[in-house]
């Protein structure tokens, strides 16, 4: 027993997740590269530069309702019991511009959007008029001025930044950017991260496995995480548990990336050799080698010769979660992302009694489920080595360090998968 336990590797140092995530992006080297694209197709890239209106919007006063231009001062007084009665003098087209100039107790026909022609300052909505002869208009409401109307530059002043750097663009930004007619847009090239699993037990997903064999699951999910978070997974494929074959094939992955993901096989030796083969492809090296953290405690964190290493355990469900925790922020950052926002969450009570122990985080997955009067957390139990754990939940539950536990009822914050 004595030998077997000298094999096991030893973590000499547990670093607590957030200390051991500060440490790791401390020394993360970002070099961003700039790409031009169109914008349409800009959703989820980042913007290497602010984007700076060189016009106001709206570009003229227009009119947020259908109604009647009109001179503010010539409906001042005007009610159902003492209405204004004012010439009308023409529509006003849409899409074009205003022939008229409105002298003192004129109006005009205007439709939402529509641009105010010269001498109005306000539209009167069309529900507080009505017609009561041809060519006059009876005003049963006094507007003020500037009632009814957008003024010029009241969206966007002409020289205003309108899109900071680093923004994840959303359908908003992209509508912004069609609004100024900005059709192509600088943003940052996607990192692209190698990723890179071992372990003499693991065959690709098109494989029959034979006993003692498992399908490739992490190269795939974390593709999927990658892609998600905004970069571009390179898969490098299986390599087999020999310091040999890791050695060329991490040589060959870090060069072309900007992030290299290895997960390691099951087995101790398995992931003595990616902690060796991490520390052989350049200084400083390996930064934190051990989580306190359960699923995932055995996690590497390394810079090689500029470029981030992150080494995951080999377990699915301890893979996922600590991607979700370390690669997610890297690739981020990497993707030139300066305000990240937060994770979806939702608050549920727990439908059961939680264990932990004391010094360590946890990270439950739950389901939620609809009580009689609360939505509530159900715990979905299950080993590290468990995809479906993961698959059955809706998110995970932090259990926090310095408690030993959560209590069946506590409210808890649900973060989504």
């Amino acid at each position: 027993m004595g030998r077997v336990a000298d094999q096991m590797p030893e973590f000499l140092e547990l670093v607590p997740p957030h200390i051991a995530l500060n440490t790791w992006m401390a020394q993360l080297p970002i070099e961003l590269e700039a790409e031009e694209i169109s914008s349409d197709a800009g959703l989820g890239r980042v913007t290497i530069s602010p984007v700076i209106s060189d016009q106001p919007l709206p570009a003229f006063t227009r009119s947020t309702v259908d109604g009647y231009a009109v001179r503010a001062e010539d409906s001042y007084g005007a009610s159902e019991s003492l209405p204004a009665y004012l010439s009308l003098v023409g529509e006003i087209p849409m899409g074009g511009l205003a022939k008229y100039v409105l002298l003192v107790g004129q109006c005009a026909l205007i439709h939402t959007g529509g641009m105010l022609p010269t001498g109005a300052n306000a539209v009167v909505m069309l529900e507080h008029t009505q017609i009561v002869r041809p060519g006059e208009v009876e005003i049963l409401r006094a507007v003020a001025a500037g009632e009814n109307t957008l003024q010029v530059g009241e969206d966007v002043r002409a020289g205003e930044p309108v899109i900071p750097a680093g923004t994840k663009l959303r359908p908003v930004e992209i509508g912004g950017l069609m609004a100024l007619g900005y059709t192509r847009l600088q943003v940052v090239r996607k990192p692209r991260v190698g990723i890179l699993s071992s372990g003499d037990e693991v065959v690709p997903p098109g494989t029959v496995p034979n006993p003692g064999q498992v399908r490739d699951v992490n190269a795939y999910t974390l593709s999927a995480l990658v892609e998600a978070a905004g970069g571009v997974p390179i898969r490098y494929g299986i390599v087999t548990d020999d310091a040999a074959a890791l050695d060329t094939a991490v040589s060959k992955a870090l060069p072309a990336c900007d992030l290299l993901v290895i997960t390691a096989g099951s087995s101790a030796s398995a992931r003595d050799l990616t902690a060796e083969a991490i520390n052989r492809l350049g200084q400083p090296g390996i930064l934190v080698h051990g989580v306190n953290i359960r699923p995932g405690k055995p996690t590497i964190l390394a810079v090689c010769d500029g470029k981030g290493v992150i080494g995951l355990p080999g377990n699915p469900v301890s893979a996922l979660v600590i991607a979700w925790l370390f690669v997610t922020p890297a690739v981020e950052a990497l993707s030139g992302l300066k305000n990240r926002r937060q994770r979806q969450s939702r608050t549920a009570h727990l439908a059961s009694n939680l264990p932990s122990q004391a010094g360590r985080e946890d990270w439950v997955p739950v389901k939620l489920v609809e009580g009689k009067h609360e939505i509530v957390a159900e715990p979905v139990y299950g080993k590290s080595n468990l995809i479906f754990t993961l698959v059955r939940a809706d998110g995970l539950v932090r259990i926090p360090p310095d408690v030993t536990g959560l209590n069946a009822g506590e409210l808890v914050e649900v973060v989504f998968l």
